[in-house]
């Protein structure tokens, strides 16, 4: 990480799981193909979910399972998924990669070493030496084995849907973290938080930034990532690729300086 920080000056946009959730553009989630899409559309980072399986592999998976049912911790080989190393072998360098780290139950009977993180420590480090690198996850344990064992790779803090802003914030602030990726429903009412609740979005953005950490809010639509790079994140993780690189109007170096 450099004196710019995780994204650098200016916001930036990361693919979610490829071009975005489910198929766009005729490119199915967490293919080969989605992501590279994506990098053909101009994207600046990826979004990757990254499972072991039962013999230690690696894949990009976002359910812990299979459409059939079988679990990854289950499977010898990659299954029906993408293997990670075939994917990072596969993206231009210049492409961050923000690997979203998906915990196993099992994970709880390993060592740390051993865990889904443990294993992907190695890859991680390695991949920050030649490109743009975060590590996040809704495992706050997780991340404190890649705070151990990745120590030079930024971490980020994700929260789930409507997951109260306030305490994520806070959280965040308190966890050696460098970036707090909220859900897009935990910024503005909802049927956790209702309006009386909720501090004004800038203001939440401004706290996160004087706290010394960045913000990532994942998966807003197009006219609320307009909104949240208004009031001044660092990122946004975004479905439809294609169609938000065509719409959103994000700031110029010049603006954010």
């Amino acid at each position: 990480m450099d004196g710019n920080g995780v994204f650098g000056p200016r916001p930036v946009l990361l693919g979610h799981r490829g071009c975005g959730r489910g198929t766009v553009e005729g490119h199915r989630e967490n293919t080969l193909e989605s992501f590279l899409a994506a990098v053909e559309f101009g994207i600046d980072w990826v979004e990757v979910d990254v499972r072991r399986t039962c013999d230690d592999r690696l894949v990009v998976a976002h359910n812990p399972a299979t459409d059939d049912g079988v679990f990854y911790a289950d499977i010898t080989g990659t299954g029906d998924a993408l293997d990670l190393e075939e994917l990072l072998e596969a993206l231009p360098t210049e492409v961050g990669v923000d690997f979203d780290v998906k915990s196993a139950m099992e994970d709880a009977t390993r060592s740390r070493a051993d865990s889904t993180m443990g294993r992907l420590a190695g890859v991680v480090r390695r991949e920050a030496t030649r490109r743009p690198t975060l590590i996040s996850s809704f495992d706050a344990g997780a991340l404190d084995i890649a705070r151990e064992l990745a120590p030079e790779v930024p971490r980020g803090l994700l929260t789930w849907l409507s997951f109260p802003i306030g305490q994520a914030v806070a959280m965040a602030g308190h966890l050696d973290v460098q970036v707090l990726a909220p859900h897009w429903g935990s910024l503005r009412p909802n049927d956790v938080e209702p309006p009386e609740l909720h501090r004004p979005l800038e203001y939440v953005v401004d706290l996160v930034h004087t706290s010394g950490r960045e913000f990532l809010a994942w998966c807003p639509g197009v006219s609320f990532a307009q909104q949240l790079l208004d009031a001044g994140v660092d990122a946004l993780c975004v479905n439809n690729v294609p169609r938000v690189l065509a719409e959103l109007r994000l700031p110029t170096l010049a603006e954010v300086g």
